[in-house]
């Protein structure tokens, strides 16, 4: 980096953004660029820190070495099933060319020691190249303690516990089911238990999920000397002769003109919180309920476009079905809650609409669906029985036979009543009881003639083992029976700026923006309107990171059969 004078510096790379954007950072680095990062924010780690942080790469090198068999050929016939012939396909058939690769770098750059999470199904898995073993990975516990002096930088958790237990996603599965199957969940709860207050006695603090992806992302980042602004806000691009040739930042309120010569990463998030683009494209008069990082306001949409940039996608984002938040609260996503038996969902009549345990996507694709037809859902509710209650942790804090707490009941967020039709008296769900006694049938069963609930492996997977021959299925049947309030949240917007198997940004009509890349996202879903696993989303944010800096450095200027052969 050149400092030319207190307001121009020169870099080779410029990345906005401090999310999965670290991980383009680290391989313009590893290629040899001056790399520079700007945050909007004054933490680090944007949506990454506040998600699950696994990711779905097919065929890497942590599948390989926990002993799986996963192939990059048959992923690719899962996602052309499932993506189709859009203009995604280029980017998903990218996306698994480049992402061994790409782990492969996490690996060499970061301390970060990832594992697979066997048995996390894929969300579609019974369709073709689908995997019930599933392709997802993420980090063990890390040390956050590594940051030394930058601790504080980083964003905290969404989950963060009050006591020191790093929870991972196949931690959270375990432990969720600690009552029915206690040998696994209680020995998964105290070995967590044991290392986290272990560790605070030796002087570490181990977080898991998205803080520790994030928080090894940016110990890499800080080992390599990339600097890092924060507080510093993207203004415009600079456009010089058709070629994006840098940027103009807010840094602390002073105005910074930072050249790149090798091109810009726009990894700003996408407009979670901009309340306008939201109504226009998504929500209409229903309630802006993310919890994307707050710094997601649609900064790199606009800059992205003002350069000639097309847009994709704006009406998809990561949706999740949530409890309603209490006045002033944030909305607490369903995970688990609506796989397990002895529960079902019901719309504003009291009727069921959807197979509750399908992945939050299509879940939240329907209820829209639903509400630009004739027959909209309205208000929905999760109603479960006092067996349910007593068995399993729900909305991530209330542990099994903890109390609904007054405050809920106080909001109007919960009710809970000795019978089926005293519930549907006091909720206004006049069809409930109907509702009910054919679930109960289906229960009995064990099979979902309505909506097929536990028919799918990933349906299955945050089942309840222990019960059968359903482990999505029980019939309700003692009280006192309970309803909770649910809305649609979402874990970020998922469409932005077109862009090309490269990551670089393009016009309506397909004409590159030299100079210009968008990852994550910023970028339109590399997978269309589908999402085909779990951590999907951090994933194309770290692959199309690792290529965006490939491309920029001039390593990836040709799909020639070396190119390829160098990735594979």
């Amino acid at each position: 980096m050149s400092e030319q004078s207190a307001q121009q510096i020169t870099v080779d790379l410029l990345v906005v953004g401090s999310g999965t954007g670290m991980a383009a950072a680290l391989a313009g680095h590893e290629a040899g660029l001056n790399v520079l990062i700007v945050e909007k924010t004054d933490k680090v780690g944007g949506s990454t820190a506040l998600s699950g942080g696994a990711f779905w790469i097919p065929g890497n090198p942590v599948i390989d070495a926990d002993g799986g068999s996963d192939s990059v050929e048959r992923a690719g016939e899962y996602l052309a099933d499932i993506v189709g012939d859009t203009a995604a396909a280029e980017r998903s058939q990218n996306y698994l060319r480049f992402g061994p690769a790409t782990v492969r770098l996490l690996q060499r750059l970061t301390r970060l020691d990832f594992m697979w999470s066997k048995g996390y199904s894929d969300y579609h898995a019974e369709r073709p190249g689908g995997s019930a073993v599933g392709r997802t990975c993420e980090s063990k516990p890390f040390d956050i303690g590594l940051l030394g002096e930058h601790r504080d930088d980083l964003r905290s958790g969404s989950m963060a516990a009050p006591i020191p237990m790093p929870i991972t996603g196949v931690d959270y599965r375990l432990i969720n089911l600690m009552v029915t199957l206690p040998r696994r969940g209680l020995g998964r709860a105290v070995r967590r238990l044991s290392q986290g207050l272990g560790g605070k006695a030796l002087g570490r603090e181990y977080v898991a999920g998205g803080q520790a992806l994030a928080a090894g992302l940016y110990d890499g980042v800080l080992r390599a000397g990339i600097p890092v602004w924060r507080g510093t806000a993207l203004e415009r691009l600079i456009v010089d002769d058709d070629r994006v040739t840098g940027a103009v930042v807010d840094r602390d309120g002073t105005p910074v003109t930072i050249v790149a010569e090798r091109g810009v990463v726009l990894a700003a998030g996408g407009f979670d919180h901009n309340a306008e683009l939201r109504r226009e494209h998504q929500l209409g008069d229903l309630p802006e309920l993310s919890l994307g990082s707050p710094g997601n306001t649609g900064d790199g949409l606009a800059a992205g476009t003002d350069a000639g940039a097309g847009l994709d996608l704006l009406d998809q984002a990561w949706w999740f079905p949530a409890v309603a938040p209490l006045p002033g609260g944030s909305p607490k996503v369903m995970l688990a809650e609506r796989s397990l038996p002895g529960s079902l969902m019901v719309d504003e009549a009291g009727e069921r609409f959807i197979d509750e345990a399908t992945d939050y996507m299509s879940f939240g694709q329907e209820v829209l669906a639903r509400r630009r037809s004739a027959d909209p859902i309205g208000q929905m509710w999760i109603v479960f029985d006092q067996k349910y209650r007593n068995s399993y942790v729900f909305a991530g804090e209330l542990f099994p036979r903890a109390p609904i707490p007054q405050g809920w009941y106080d909001a109007g967020t919960a009710f809970t009543a000795d019978s089926i039709d005293e519930l549907a008296d006091a909720t206004g769900l006049a069809k409930l009881p109907g509702t009910v006694a054919r679930f109960n049938e289906f229960a009995e069963a064990g099979v979902d003639d309505d909506f097929r609930r536990g028919s799918g492996a990933y349906d299955r997977y945050y089942g309840d083992p222990s019960h059968g021959p359903n482990p999505c299925l029980r019939p309700l049947q003692r009280g006192p029976f309970h309803a909770v309030k649910v809305v649609l949240s979402d874990l970020g917007t998922c469409g932005g700026l077109r862009t090309d198997g490269y990551g670089r940004v393009t016009s309506d009509s397909g004409e590159v923006i030299d100079g210009l890349y968008a990852v994550g996202n910023n970028a339109a879903n590399a997978f269309g309107n589908r999402y085909p696993g779990a951590g999907a989303t951090i994933g194309q944010g770290l692959v199309y990171g690792y290529i965006a800096a490939r491309h920029a450095a001039g390593l990836l200027a040709a799909d020639t059969p070396a190119a390829r052969a160098q990735h594979s």
